[in-house]
């Protein structure tokens, strides 16, 4: 969207897809093995991840640490090829990162605190872009990704809720109960709501919203058919929520190719009236 908004060229856009899904992959990672070290004795006691390295004692404290130095020193060689402004925004959400798992010992709303945390790429990726972050567009487009993360991940903490209210674990499934059903739908909505401002601020084209409606409809049908009392159908719409994201990076990515191709055509015609 950035790259729409900015007429960026194909390889800065290609270069920063390149730069953010390696940096996604370690980051993610490395918020996965803080999660697994803060959780690790809350872990034994809960059925799925009993088994998990640290949690069975596989894997030792120490080499768990040693890792997360090695993933955070591959972040930081990811986020030191971008500009200033984008290495301060990125450094400024470790603190997120690292309080993340802490969340679900104090509060019910785990969910929002790790929507907080993964959507910082809505206002990172922009300012690798343009070297500044448009607030207009990055803040509703946050909003949708904080959402959506309430949709997704309250559908996988309904896996382990009778395990987690044993061990003391909160999550919105816990809170939500038997009106998780409406209240996602609520979030869902809203979701869907926000991204469509971001786009409708940043003058995006029938591409995008086409895709973010056709998302939207495939996982508010999905919702009303799933059991959230079976958790292989929580983690069956858990990964199937992913395809509301992809389906609005498509989106963006159409209006940007079209919008590209106009301008190639418009410089062709620019050069032959010179001419």
């Amino acid at each position: 969207m950035a790259s729409y908004a900015t007429a960026a060229s194909p390889g800065v856009l290609i270069g920063n897809l390149l730069l953010f899904g390696t940096g996604a992959l370690i980051m993610r990672g490395a918020g996965c093995t803080i999660n697994d070290l803060w959780d690790r004795n809350l872990d034994k006691g809960v059925e799925r991840t009993k088994t998990r390295p640290l949690a069975s004692g596989a894997l030792s404290v120490p080499q768990a640490v040693g890792f997360l130095g090695l993933q955070l020193a591959g972040g930081l060689a990811v986020l030191t090829q971008l500009n200033w402004y984008s290495i301060g925004l990125g450094a400024s959400s470790l603190g997120l990162v690292a309080l993340y798992p802490l969340m679900k010992r104090i509060t019910h709303w785990p969910q929002f605190v790790l929507g907080l945390t993964f959507n910082w790429g809505a206002l990172l990726g922009w300012s690798a872009v343009a070297n500044a972050v448009d607030w207009s567009v990055c803040i509703p487009l946050y909003t949708s990704g904080v959402l959506w993360t309430l949709v997704y991940d309250t559908a996988y903490a309904h896996q382990d809720k009778v395990d987690d209210a044993v061990v003391g674990i909160k999550s919105t499934a816990l809170l939500f109960g038997e009106q998780t059903k409406p209240i996602l739908s609520v979030f869902l909505t809203a979701s869907a709501l926000c991204a469509g401002y971001a786009g409708f601020v940043n003058h995006q084209g029938i591409a995008f919203f086409s895709s973010l409606s056709l998302g939207t409809t495939l996982l508010g049908l999905k919702l009303r058919t799933v059991d959230f009392n079976v958790p292989a159908q929580c983690s069956q719409y858990f990964r199937y929520s992913g395809y509301f994201g992809w389906l609005i990076f498509a989106g963006a990515l159409v209006d940007y190719g079209i919008q590209y191709g106009s301008r190639n055509v418009d410089d062709e015609k620019s050069v032959v009236q010179k001419e």
